[in-house]
């Protein structure tokens, strides 16, 4: 599946920077109302492809019309949505002069940090997303009075977009990683873009060509092809300004830092290799934390439905899987919930661990726990699904040390006498612990949720992460558009973990801090995104085919299959 195409020659790539670099302020002077049709012609053109680029997925990873609806929301959906957001972002400043939030919208939190209310995000995501709310979070001290200056970015104040090009390394698990970081580099930043396909998916490079047709005529973006070589060709190039980089933490490090002996003199010296600007999203070992109730059976299986489609989804191959899951020791449902998601776990059907290296990863992280429940057979060049029960959360293992990114999951008991304390700790264990901050679940039932009052949102506030999500998988903050991805703030090219800045961002907040997303502890029907909806893939379609253009029938064809899952 992977290297399917030949490298891009040297001379087309220098041939194309050269067209990038002298289109550069053009690009960036545009108007922002025509930056906005230029969006909306390639959400539609996105739309034209979208069948095309599910197929190839399926095809390239071996998987028949039951997962189609994973390559739907990791794939056109994402793209699509965060477009349609952004463009009516760049529509309202180019109307009115800002993003079209209204201020009851922005507001102060009791702590006297502002939030931003970014969902629902119309009239429609209140059909779609009941009882969904989502909210941005500046970075603290930012005041109030001056939050609006901080919603819209160069697109509301004049003459401060740098013409740059931008080298764009995509990520190889899931198809709109690439376009999803062109359309920042291209619409929030205002730079234009090379980008490379990662060789796991450049089958989505056709597609993607396509799509963009027009901006690669107006000489705003370009796509190239090939291994690391290629893309120690971009990084290093003289006239490619900044990189963003989607993967791993190691990646990131070769990238910056160089290897072996050569990278650990430059981190001695503090001297890395590249010195142009780097953003990146990396990976993570994202917690999964129960916060103890009384959950009725019904809960119960509900929440390890939940559980297993954060571990299985894409094979666990998502920087936002579930790899720990946070357990309170007391907790007098612990065994029963853990025997519930081995259920769960061990009912789908046997898939392939598609993505290189999952074997090492996976027999690495089961042999840091004594208790290891294992469902299927281990075959040539695949791995089973796995659960690695009561890892000492005490020890640095590699369960809490390194991204599994396959489908096991480490589950952890934190000993509180009450669940003050264990909040107490929990915060401790995920911010000191587990490496990365970008995205963080909490389970908590409603009736627990209001007995703790303030100071459940005390936790919330705490964990470091980009991305803190109540009641529903944190990897939604990454296809809602509405909101920021990327790591928690504060991380150094010498200790990236999870990167450094945002993406998606369509709504445009310059200094976001977190997002928090809350939902109902239990979602009916089904989620179309849950590995256990029986028509996941008509339903997740028909939602790509309403973002691209809203309307009521389009919202009945969604409803249908979203609703008999």
């Amino acid at each position: 599946m992977t290297g399917s195409l030949p490298d891009t020659p040297r001379p087309a790539i220098e041939s194309a920077i050269s067209t990038l670099a002298s289109s550069a302020r053009t690009w960036a002077e545009l108007p922002v109302a025509d930056k906005a049709g230029r969006l909306r012609d390639l959400r539609s053109r996105f739309a034209e492809v979208a069948d095309d680029i599910v197929a190839a997925g399926l095809a390239a990873k071996d998987l028949d019309e039951r997962y189609a609806g994973e390559e739907w929301v990791s794939g056109p959906l994402s793209v699509i949505r965060t477009m349609r957001f952004l463009e009516d972002s760049l529509a309202g400043i180019a109307a009115t002069g800002r993003v079209p939030i209204s201020d009851s919208a922005i507001r102060e939190r009791p702590d006297g940090q502002v939030a931003v209310d970014v969902l629902p995000g119309d009239g429609w995501d209140r059909v779609l997303y009941p009882r969904w709310r989502a909210e941005v979070r500046m970075e603290p001290g930012i005041p109030l009075s001056a939050a609006r200056s901080h919603i819209g970015g160069i697109h509301t104040k004049p003459g401060t977009a740098t013409p740059a090009v931008a080298a764009v390394l995509g990520a190889g698990n899931v198809s709109s990683i690439t376009p999803l970081d062109v359309i920042h580099k291209l619409f929030v930043e205002g730079h234009v873009v090379i980008a490379k396909c990662h060789p796991m998916n450049e089958y989505i490079g056709a597609h993607l060509e396509s799509a963009f047709a027009t901006l690669v005529e107006e000489g705003a973006v370009r796509f190239v092809y090939g291994g690391p070589e290629v893309g120690r060709l971009l990084t290093d190039h003289g006239g490619v300004d900044e990189v963003h980089v989607t993967g791993s933490e190691r990646t990131h490090d070769a990238i910056v830092w160089g290897t072996g002996d050569e990278a650990a003199e430059r981190r001695s010296r503090g001297r890395p290799r590249l010195t142009k600007r780097v953003t990146s999203e990396l990976g993570n070992v994202s917690p999964v934390i129960v916060v103890p109730g009384s959950w009725s059976a019904r809960q119960l299986r509900h929440q390890a439905e939940h559980v297993t489609t954060q571990v299985l989804h894409n094979a666990g191959h998502n920087c936002n899987a579930a790899e720990v899951l946070v357990l309170p020791e007391a907790w007098p449902q612990r065994a029963e919930f853990v025997d519930a998601i081995a259920s769960a776990m061990e009912s789908r059907p046997p898939r392939g661990a598609y993505y290189p290296g999952s074997g090492d990863r996976f027999d690495r992280v089961i042999g840091s726990g004594s208790r290891v429940r294992v469902f299927g057979e281990r075959r040539l060049g695949s791995v089973p699904s796995a659960i690695v029960e009561d890892v000492d959360p005490d020890v640095n293992s590699p369960a809490f040390g390194e991204e599994a990114f396959c489908h096991v999951l480490a589950t952890t008991l934190i000993a509180a006498d009450d669940p003050v304390e264990y909040l107490d700790r929990v915060e401790s264990f995920c911010n000191e612990h587990l490496r990365g901050t970008l995205n963080a679940t909490l389970l908590v039932d409603p009736l627990t949720a209001r007995s703790l009052g303030p100071r459940l949102a005390r936790t919330v506030t705490a964990l470091r992460y980009g991305t803190v999500a109540v009641n529903v998988w944190a990897a939604a903050g990454f296809p809602l558009g509405v909101v920021p991805w990327g790591a928690y703030p504060g991380h150094t090219l010498d200790d990236v973990q999870s990167g450094v800045g945002f993406v998606h961002n369509a709504r445009l907040i310059d200094r976001p801090e977190k997002t928090v997303i809350r939902a109902p502890f239990v979602q009916i029907p089904t989620p179309p995104w849950s590995v256990f909806h029986r028509r996941s893939g008509p339903a997740l379609r028909a939602a790509t085919r309403f973002e691209a253009a809203p309307g009521p029938l389009r919202l009945a064809k969604l409803l249908g299959p979203a609703m008999r899952g």
